[in-house]
């Protein structure tokens, strides 16, 4: 029977912002090997997921499940943490020889000591198995180097963004690699950089720019000799010598079909550069429009300069201001505020109790001073649910323990753990009704989309100031190559 590792360091580092994140924080959400990985990705819509249900499928092939690690995306990792996680992988790989290797990577992975540690990590792995064919994933804003590609043998990225695609592309990475196995196919990867630096805020696959380009990558894999072609957007608030948008293309032997493929791809996200600019109404001006959108179900309005998926750091007070501000007159709830101490004095005071507390600014005034308020604690939870909507479905969530907060009639989460209210199963954790729900402003980017587009009437992005802002230039870059748009500019 022949034998296939699998292990998993999932993490998007925002290099910008000011909490750098701990190896609790990924034991917290998912640090698993062995068994306790198969129980906990099983029937999920995972990479590791995916993998799972290989394992149980086939007769051919054992799968061992080494450590599986992913943390919600945030500060720059810390150093010991990356290293606890990377030692333990080629620990796992080091105990037996391999029929082929599986890596869920994200690629935008940044620590306190270096822009790349994801290419620290596959040349260590290399090292360890040799000449073991290597499969590699990557989430569609991975910043990626040719260096590492150069270390693998297949690799391949999710196809859309919101990221509802993460088990296919899973399995599509195992069955690559026992073909390869088998000797079914000859993969060759080419990797082509585009020089710009691309925001998210357009980026989804669902429409503009890069639903273009995910049509035309899609051509590309539906001709003969490819095996995969992937277009990356990269993420914007890594900052790394890999940064920038890329076109990545794994052939069946010819070089030179996925260097051309990569190069063709590249000069069609290149071309569409422009247009992943967008100028954002003000929050103020955002809630307006939101409230006078017609239709059914609430009217969404999402601040993703501190969306946690970003790195944001669940503590700007900007969109919670203008809602005060605004003084809507329909039935309000705001996802989210991260802070512990404050959830911790909700649940020694218990539902019902009135505290004087302050919101938001709590880590950094920055973005905006501390707002005071008077808040009634409506309900206390364990912050515990599972995902129901399309992305990562059925995926266990775990917030820390939560209070839902009333501060001036509307309804505040708030969090022990920052982690972005992407699924309707957040709410439904609080005891919310979304169909009662006018105005609902959350923390939050294009991922909210996938489980709230069918939910909500409109969902209006908002411009306030946060670790991730759409405008690029309120950001130091020590990596990224100067020569790169806009820092070029």
């Amino acid at each position: 029977m022949r034998k296939l590792a699998v292990a998993r360091l999932w993490y998007e580092g925002n290099s910008f912002s000011p909490i750098p994140t701990e190896l609790s924080v990924f034991e917290a959400r998912e640090y698993f090997e062995g068994s306790a990985a198969k129980d906990f990705y099983r029937g999920t819509k995972t990479e590791i997921g995916a993998v799972v249900d290989f394992a149980e499928r086939s007769r051919d092939w054992s799968v061992e499940f080494l450590l599986c690690a992913a943390a919600p995306p945030g500060g720059m990792m810390a150093q010991d943490a990356f290293a606890m996680i990377r030692d333990t992988i080629l620990d796992g790989l080091g105990r037996d020889q391999w029929d082929a290797v599986y890596l869920s990577l994200h690629g935008a992975t940044v620590t306190e000591a270096t822009p790349t540690p994801e290419l620290e990590l596959l040349q260590a792995v290399r090292h360890v198995i040799g000449r073991t064919p290597l499969a590699v994933t990557f989430d569609l804003h991975a910043n990626l180097g040719a260096a590492m590609i150069d270390l693998v043998d297949i690799a391949i990225g999710y196809k859309t963004y919101p990221h509802i695609d993460m088990a296919e592309v899973g399995a599509r990475a195992v069955a690559l690699a026992v073909e390869t196995v088998e000797g079914r196919i000859r993969p060759v990867c080419a990797l082509a950089k585009v020089p710009a630096i691309l925001t998210s805020f357009n980026m989804r696959t669902t429409d503009g720019p890069m639903q273009e380009l995910a049509e035309l990558a899609g051509e590309w894999r539906r001709r003969d000799g490819i095996l995969d072609a992937s277009i990356f957007g990269g993420f914007a608030y890594g900052d790394s010598p890999f940064a920038g948008a890329s076109a990545l293309v794994t052939a069946d032997g010819e070089r030179a079909l996925a260097e051309d493929a990569a190069q063709e791809l590249a000069r069609e996200i290149a071309a569409r550069r422009d247009r992943f600019t967008v100028t954002l109404p003000s929050a103020a001006e955002g809630i307006a429009k939101a409230l006078a959108a017609p239709g059914n179900g609430p009217a969404a309005v999402v601040d993703p300069a501190d969306n946690p998926l970003s790195g944001g750091i669940g503590d700007t007070p900007a969109l919670f201001r203008a809602l005060l501000d605004a003084k809507p007159k329909v039935p309000t709830v705001f996802g989210f505020f991260f802070d512990p101490a404050l959830v911790a004095r909700a649940h020694r005071e218990g539902e019902g109790a009135t505290l004087d507390a302050k919101l938001g600014g709590r880590i950094t005034d920055a973005f905006g001073a501390p707002i005071a308020v008077k808040a009634r604690v409506l309900r206390l939870t364990d912050g515990k649910f599972r995902n129901l909507g399309p992305m990562e479905h059925n995926l266990p969530v775990d917030l820390g323990q939560t209070a839902l907060l009333e501060v001036k009639g509307f309804q505040v989460i708030v969090t022990e753990r920052c982690q972005t209210p992407n699924d309707p199963g957040y709410f439904a954790l609080h005891g919310i009704d979304l169909d009662k729900v006018g105005l609902l402003c959350v923390k939050a980017k294009n991922h909210f989309r996938a489980g709230f587009t069918p939910l909500t009437r409109v969902i209006v992005d908002v411009d306030c100031p946060g670790p991730a802002a759409s405008n690029l230039r309120h950001y130091r870059f020590k990596h990224a190559p100067k020569s790169l748009y806009p820092l070029n500019q």
